[in-house]
This record gives C-alpha cells, sequence and structure tokens, in this order.
C-alpha cells in the first residue's frame, strides 16, 4: 500500500489488510457502500483523521469504537461519503425537469414533488429548486442523504462565490443574495428558493424508510454504482414505490441500472419513465 507523507502520524503503518477488509464490511453494513481494493489508501486517509480526532492508539481500536458508538458510527459513516457535486451537474436532466414541470403546471392543480435522493452538500437540491422556479411551477423538493455533515452544509444554503461560479449573472440574481461586509465573497439562496425545499436524513440502505408521500421526480445519481447489484434491485424496487405513475426517475451518466426493470422505460439520456402495468 502506498504509504502517507503526511501529518498521519502513527497511524501511516497501522490500516493493515484485517482492519481494512473490516471497513469495508462495516461501511457495507452501515451505508450499503462497496469499497474496491484500489480504496485502500482512501480509507487510511480518511480514518486516519478520525483516529486522531478520538485520539485512539490504532485503526483497529478505532474500529472497535465505532462498532461500539452509535455517533462515531454516523461519523465514520461521513468520512467515508463521496460528496463529489457542482451546481446544474449532468444538465440535461434539469432541461427534462423543466419540460415536465412546465406540462405538469398546465396539467395540474398541485405542486410538483421531486427527491433528490442523494443531495451531497445541497447543490444538486437548490438546482432542482431553480429549475422548478424557472419554469413557473410550484415545486417541493425533498433533500436527503445519509450524510449528516454534507446534510447541514446543505440545509444552510450558503456557498462561496467559487462554488457558484458556473450559474449565470441571470441566475445569480433571480435566486440568490451577496454576502456584504464580513460575508463579501459568498452568496446565501433566497426565501422564495428555501420554502421550496426540505432537508432529511436518510439512509438509502436502511430497512425501513419513513413514510413518504409520492414523488413526481426522484434524483439518485452516481450513488448505487457503490452498491452492490442486489442492493441496487432493491433500492429500484423501492423507488417503485414512491413514485407516481409516469414519474421520472434520473441516475448518473455511467449507470443503467433501471433499465431491466419492466416497470421503468427509457426517457431520454439517463432518464426513465416509472409506468407500471
Amino acid at each position: 500500500m502506498q504509504q502517507s507523507t503526511g501529518s498521519s502520524g502513527d497511524t501511516a503503518q497501522l490500516l493493515g489488510e484485517r482492519e481494512f477488509t473490516l471497513a469495508c464490511r462495516l461501511i457495507g453494513d452501515y451505508a450499503g457502500i462497496k469499497l474496491s481494493p484500489h480504496k485502500r489508501y482512501m480509507v487510511h486517509n480518511r480514518l486516519s483523521r478520525r483516529v486522531r480526532a478520538r485520539g485512539v492508539d490504532s485503526f483497529a481500536t478505532y474500529l472497535d469504537l465505532v462498532q461500539a458508538d452509535a455517533a462515531e458510527r454516523e461519523a465514520f459513516v461521513n468520512a467515508l461519503t463521496t460528496n463529489l457535486t457542482a451546481f446544474f451537474r449532468e444538465p440535461h436532466h434539469f432541461e427534462l425537469l423543466r419540460t415536465r414541470a412546465q406540462a405538469h403546471r398546465q396539467r395540474e392543480n398541485r405542486p410538483l414533488r421531486v427527491w433528490c435522493s442523494a443531495c451531497s452538500t445541497g447543490e444538486e437540491a437548490w438546482s432542482i429548486a431553480m429549475a422548478l422556479r424557472e419554469a413557473g411551477c410550484p415545486g417541493e423538493v425533498l433533500a436527503s442523504d445519509i450524510d449528516t455533515e454534507a446534510l447541514d452544509a446543505a440545509a444552510g444554503g450558503v456557498y462561496s462565490q467559487e462554488r457558484i461560479g458556473g450559474l449565470t449573472g441571470e441566475r445569480l440574481r433571480a435566486h440568490w443574495l451577496r454576502g456584504v461586509g464580513a460575508n463579501a465573497g459568498w452568496v446565501s439562496v433566497r426565501p422564495e428558493l428555501r420554502t421550496m425545499v426540505k432537508f432529511m436524513q436518510l439512509n438509502l440502505q436502511a430497512p425501513h424508510w419513513p413514510a413518504l408521500e409520492p414523488f413526481d421526480a426522484v434524483f439518485c445519481r452516481n450513488v448505487v454504482i457503490y452498491f452492490e447489484r442486489e442492493a441496487q434491485k432493491r433500492l429500484l424496487e423501492r423507488f417503485a414505490t414512491v413514485l407516481r405513475p409516469r414519474g421520472v426517475l434520473m441516475v448518473g451518466h455511467a449507470e443503467s441500472f433501471p433499465a431491466g426493470h419492466p416497470a421503468f422505460r427509457a426517457a431520454g439520456r439517463t432518464a426513465y419513465d416509472f409506468a407500471p402495468g
């Protein structure tokens, strides 16, 4: 294994094969995430921070703590969760959402409901809300994630100027407030956008989900690539229980797991209509 030359101190030599195997099993049990052998260096680096924070003397002791302490279990999941995201990432999905939202506005007398099922630090959820607002469609967005730290950042709705650099001036004026004084260089979502989005901690692989009202669209992008095939199938069956007929499921650019389900039909690039029966 490549050795760390950073500040991880004595832990640099201590992520042995046994500890790595246990860490992989635990993140699989807790979050349904499958880690491949080449992720060992990443696991070493991320868990080193938790080893130091908790003041324990080894990865083995730390993993014992993870299994015994629910709070540390949450920190362990947060540490090994990858949060790669951006505003309007994979823009074809937001174009499709806008088209569906405009049709919904003419056809239905209710808000269009969207579930952002792995919202990370919030860029995807706020992009969904912006797309609905730009379509003139009343909307309700549920944003969930397993990572509580990322979820807190998402709910805060505050980003550095660098993070929103890809947004047009028109979008910034319509949906964001610029910080002044000590907050210069930061932006915050406008209240009109904030009222559209609710945040909730949720593990997609948990045995039971809370009761959820039906959705017109579900975003589950770049998540299931970390799941075993059987876990992917189970998740798809569960999405089928919360999607309205003619609802749409958006998945990541490298994912095609809905294609084998008879109730999901291709509706464009990595998008699938739910058509039961």
